[in-house]
């Protein structure tokens, strides 16, 4: 049984079918983020985290790329393969990260910290990654932070949480890090983890480094609440190739719910619970199979970007290419 047959298995397969043969006709390469609905990342052609999509998107011979994703992720594909027809099968799924913050407030801080050098979390605009130096994606934020000289300030934005784990790591000091945040993995707050972690004593714990429990995973195992070795910060990404190298039957996550469909692919023999079940992103899920249907037979809803401004943003998405290694699933 080939991987196609497989995947038409999991989902309607006249569906699938239908998606596949329209992707070939229309020369298109479906990617789709971790936190899709299972249908979806079945369907698509590779399923990752940011890195490994980017990458994908960049380097793919493909004349369309169809993301599944959030719209900033569209707009990077975009960036990165300006020459491409890149779509989105529902241009309302925006990020309530991306919105935190905006170039001109990114302008602004600049002006108060000239000469520092500005790291985006590709979770970001064309806009503002277009006043950036450098992107990063969860899976190589510490790295990315790491290559910029000791003695230059750094501008980290916009996520807190991930700005917080990546100080604490190389305990820089010289590091800003502006205050926004994803509504949904702040929602993932350390009173769950601890209240999970104590009703599922053997169990690892994988949690993002964008939740709000980041620091009470750290906590637990500091403690001893929790072995350290079972308390593991990591990428999207990251949580696939710790799941395929874990001996753990149970696992507890801390990200957003769509993960789990990819970490029981990888791992089916350990049992994965959400740290918290209603961590589910709304913009995420507006990706549905009749969206991704009706994008690729009608060519909906294509994304556009600013030349000037993707000239300005190609450069910080591949400095951040550059560094570390992709994740996901492909």
């Amino acid at each position: 049984m080939t991987v196609t047959d497989v995947r038409a298995n999991t989902v309607d397969g006249a569906w699938f079918a239908e998606v596949r043969e329209l992707a070939r006709d229309r020369d298109a390469v479906l990617l789709a983020h971790n936190y899709q609905l299972p249908e979806i990342q079945d369907v698509a052609h590779h399923t990752g985290d940011s890195l490994a999509l980017s990458r994908i998107a960049a380097e793919s011979s493909a004349s369309t790329i169809v993301f599944c994703g959030v719209h900033f992720m569209a707009e990077t594909a975009k960036i990165l393969a300006p020459d491409k027809t890149v779509l989105i099968p529902d241009a309302r799924a925006g990020c309530s990260l991306a919105d935190s913050i905006t170039a001109d407030e990114l302008r602004s801080w600049k002006a108060e910290h000239p000469g520092a050098v500005v790291v985006s979390y590709v979770n970001t605009t064309a806009a503002v990654k277009s006043e950036t130096d450098i992107c990063c994606t969860s899976s190589n934020a510490v790295e990315v932070v790491a290559s910029i000289p000791a003695d230059r300030e750094v501008l980290f934005l916009p996520d807190q949480f991930l700005g917080a784990h990546v100080r604490r790591t190389l305990n820089r000091q010289n590091m800003h890090v502006w205050a926004g945040e994803c509504h949904v993995h702040a929602g993932i707050n350390g009173a769950e983890l601890t209240a999970q972690a104590t009703a599922h004593p053997d169990a690892e714990l994988f949690v993002h480094p964008e939740c709000g429990c980041a620091t009470s995973a750290l906590y637990l195992a500091g403690s001893g609440a929790v072995p350290a070795d079972r308390v593991k910060i990591l990428s999207t990404g990251g949580m696939l190739d710790a799941a395929r190298a874990s001996r753990a039957t149970e696992v507890l996550v801390a990200t957003e719910v769509g993960m789990l469909h990819q970490l029981r692919r990888a791992a089916p023999e350990i049992d994965f619970r959400a740290v918290n079940e209603r961590a589910s992103c709304r913009y995420m899920k507006m990706i549905t199979p009749e969206a991704l249907l009706r994008s690729l037979r009608e060519g909906t809803d294509e994304v556009h970007v600013d030349p000037e401004l993707a000239a300005r943003g190609r450069a910080a998405v591949q400095r951040m290419i550059a560094i570390g290694r992709p994740g996901g699933a492909e």
